[in-house]
């Protein structure tokens, strides 16, 4: 890792280094240490301090407690690097703070550096000025490559593979740290006796692991298709283009990697339902960063944590889809000049905008907004998305599709209704409203003891009144915004402007 290399070649005294990779870690600083010509030693709570690459037995004695190891540690005459592990339970602790100090101030001009190696990072108050953060990247494609190519050569499959399906269990396994990769690759082939592209999904099994662990972010599973979706033909094109859009033939090829689209539209017309499954189409997996999670917390400066640390997983697990739902609603009042919470509203949506905009990571953010009034002006710009669409009411060929979709799920003898019926009997209704005038229709006919029919659907579809009309002005505003400032997501553009009700 160069940058920890320059850092330790430049005499900084004191790094943190971030990362649960501690063999891996220790690896890259022996090698340091011995291009420098340094002794390398390592600290631990059980066993003190100990010279790497020497046995345990001849640790130093009396180091055990971190104040007598650092104090051993400024007392060392050789030039050397002292790892020292998970510190950060200590840290805190005014004797180690001082000590820490008192190292930093003894190693100036010398060729001593203290790595404090902890997958937490809490640095007191009183080092920060001392201190340099350094977080330990993942592996990368070539690093994972090379734990997959062990398994492959062991069993003697590495041959077998095509580019493209080794390059599918790479990217499965990307965001893991190596002995993870290497677990699970293990796994796989305990399950199937293979590593082939048919195991990606055990690979996956792992980074669900991943989100769970994290609180914030959630993992879900989708099991619709774009088939689900009626109508939004423009919309399933553009998808549809990009679903090889992470691959390494599109780098090749010149394509930077999408960043995300915001899906603006009315409610109940399937936004949500095409985020989730655009992340079915291009195989990739779906996390959801739910905002409200990212503000509990009660110490200060927590929520900005929190939302660090969901991006970061989002980051590890990549490449990913990350939904954001109601995006209106999450952010409402974040551009406000006062907010009521003492301006975590404000840091965050600029931490969320700041990170959208520098990320260099496979992440794409689909975000679902049911108006704009709530929308900070900054979230809108060009170029924070790739595309911002607009999702409006079905015209009658997409009615006419999600009659069929919604029918179709639950019996098989569709030919039995009468479509054009059904059609001009709800314009103006969302999808939804057209699931549910299905779905109370069956239950007016469960209750009777038989099978619902046409004049039951037609009788829930007329007792419906739909948003379009009793939020007329809302809809007709949304509208006249999305005409000169968003793409339609409807095949035809004469229909997306088609006349207000």
């Amino acid at each position: 890792m160069h940058e920890l290399e320059v850092l330790i070649e430049a005499q900084y005294p004191l790094i943190y280094l971030v990362s649960f990779e501690e063999e891996r870690a220790e690896e890259i600083l022996a090698s340091v240490a011995q291009k420098s010509n340094r002794r390398l030693f390592i600290w631990t709570i059980t066993h003190g301090i100990v010279e790497y690459g020497k046995p345990r037995t001849l640790t130093q004695h009396n180091t055990v407690s971190p104040q007598a190891a650092i104090e051993w540690a400024v007392r060392q005459k050789d030039s050397a690097i002292l790892i020292f592990k998970d510190l950060h339970a200590f840290i805190e602790n005014p004797e180690v703070t001082r000590w820490l100090r008192d190292a930093v101030a003894g190693f100036k001009a010398l060729q001593k550096t203290l790595v404090l190696l902890s997958p937490v990072q809490t640095i007191p108050v009183e080092l920060e000025k001392d201190v340099v953060v350094v977080e330990y990247p993942l592996p990368n494609m070539q690093q994972i490559d090379e734990v997959l190519d062990v398994h492959l050569k062991k069993n003697g499959r590495g041959r077998r593979l095509t580019t493209e399906n080794r390059e599918k269990l790479l990217k499965a396994a990307l965001g893991l740290t190596r002995d993870e990769a290497d677990k699970v690759y293990r796994k796989a082939e305990v399950m199937s006796g293979q590593l082939t592209e048919g195991e990606v999904d055990i690979v996956l099994s792992e980074k669900k692991q991943i989100i769970r662990r994290n609180g914030i972010l959630e993992y879900l599973e989708v099991e619709d298709t774009l088939d689900s979706v009626g109508g939004l033909e423009e919309l399933k094109r553009w998808l549809t283009q990009r679903a090889d859009a992470f691959t390494e033939r599109a780098r090749q090829y010149g394509l930077p990697q999408p960043k995300g689209m915001l899906i603006l539209g009315v409610p109940g017309c399937g936004k949500s339902l095409i985020a989730k499954t655009t992340a079915r189409l291009w195989g990739l997996p779906l996390l959801r960063l739910d905002i409200g999670r990212v503000y509990d917390g009660s110490m200060v400066g927590r929520s900005e944590a929190n939302l660090r640390n969901a991006l970061r997983v989002a980051e590890s697990v990549s490449p990913a889809v990350l939904f954001i739902d109601e995006v209106d609603k999450a952010f409402a009042g974040a551009g406000g000049s006062a907010d009521s919470d003492g301006g975590t509203s404000s840091r965050i949506f600029g931490s969320f905008l700041t990170w959208m905009q520098e990320k260099a990571s496979p992440v794409f953010v689909i975000a679902t907004a049911n108006g704009i009034d709530r929308l900070p002006s900054e979230f809108l710009r060009k170029g924070r998305f790739d595309e911002i669409f607009f999702v409006d009411l079905p015209n009658y060929e997409e009615r006419k599709e999600i009659f069929r979709i919604h029918l179709a799920k639950r019996r098989k003898d569709i030919a039995r209704f009468d479509m054009d019926q059904f059609i001009s009997t709800c314009d103006g209704f969302s999808g939804a409203e057209i699931e549910q005038g299905i779905v109370a229709a069956m239950y007016e006919a469960f209750a009777q003891g038989r099978e619902f029919n046409q004049l039951d659907i037609l009788a829930a579809l007329k007792s419906t009144q739909p948003l379009s009309r009793t939020h007329h002005e809302q809809v007709n505003s949304l509208r006249e915004w999305a005409r000169q400032r968003a793409r339609p997501a409807a095949s035809s553009v004469a229909e997306y402007q088609r006349m207000e009700f």
